[in-house]
């Protein structure tokens, strides 16, 4: 596979993090007739998604085992993944947990089981994609970032962290990929209305659906643009975020 300039990379798609709902609507935007891996825990049980993968066009789904936590397996895994069902052509970085804040504070085991998920295993996931698509010479990673890393709230400050930190490595990572002919496109989204954001209360305008989520991403994809901003406000409104006073922004809320 060469360097495609623009559009989307051909070749198989992975979502790592199967059950995602972001990832799984980005997908099957990607699906007609290619390859798709799906990437999760419990990987017997994806039945419904594999269903709906297929019924978007997929000329084969796969589901493969990932444990995202456990990192020592990661390389060997894609690896192998890149060897079955490659050259990879979009590999979409979907996983996470919200955490509770509340028990975090309380217990440094759960604080640091966020972080290692939502920043340790990205690091390290990525790491291996990087080169992986490098030596390949072609193809695409979707990362997804969030509002909470940009300027981080005390209500939510173990999982703001975390993004803050990927966001920081996802960012110089694109850099470093330029001239490589693989391409990062890095996701930063508001409020996602969805399973891991049930019973919460979203903000007007500021939020989004996976559906609205994925369809920026398939832009994104085609335009090989660096970052996109979900929904198109929050790009602004960051840059109002930076400016309230410490003193008014700790009562934020999450």
């Amino acid at each position: 596979m060469g360097f495609q300039r623009g559009g989307i990379a051909s070749g198989s798609v992975l979502l790592l993090g199967g059950r995602s709902e972001i990832g799984l609507e980005t997908v099957i935007r990607l699906a007609t007739g290619r390859v798709v891996c799906l990437a999760a825990r419990r990987s017997d049980d994806l039945t419904e998604e594999t269903a709906r993968i297929t019924a978007a066009g997929a000329r084969a789904v796969h589901a493969v085992e990932f444990d995202a936590d456990e990192t020592s397996v990661h390389q060997a895994l894609l690896e192998k993944i890149s060897a079955d069902h490659g050259p990879i052509g979009v590999v979409v970085v979907a996983f996470g947990v919200l955490g509770d804040q509340v028990l975090a504070e309380q217990d440094p085991a759960h604080a640091i089981g966020v972080v290692h998920t939502d920043y340790v295993a990205q690091i390290n996931v990525l790491t291996i994609l990087a080169n992986l698509l490098r030596t390949q010479g072609s193809g695409q990673i979707v990362v997804f970032s969030s509002i909470a890393g940009v300027r981080v709230r005390r209500a939510n400050y173990v999982y703001g962290s975390a993004k803050a930190g990927l966001d920081g490595f996802a960012s110089g990572l694109a850099d470093a990929l330029q001239g490589s002919g693989v391409h990062l496109l890095l996701v930063r989204s508001g409020f996602v209305v969805g399973r891991m954001t049930e019973g919460m209360v979203p903000v007007p305008l500021l939020s989004s659906t996976p559906e609205q989520v994925a369809s920026a991403v398939i832009k994104g994809l085609q335009t090989r643009v660096s970052r996109v901003w979900v929904p198109h406000l929050l790009r602004p409104a960051a840059v109002v975020m930076r400016l309230v006073p410490q003193s008014i922004w700790r009562r934020m809320p999450r």
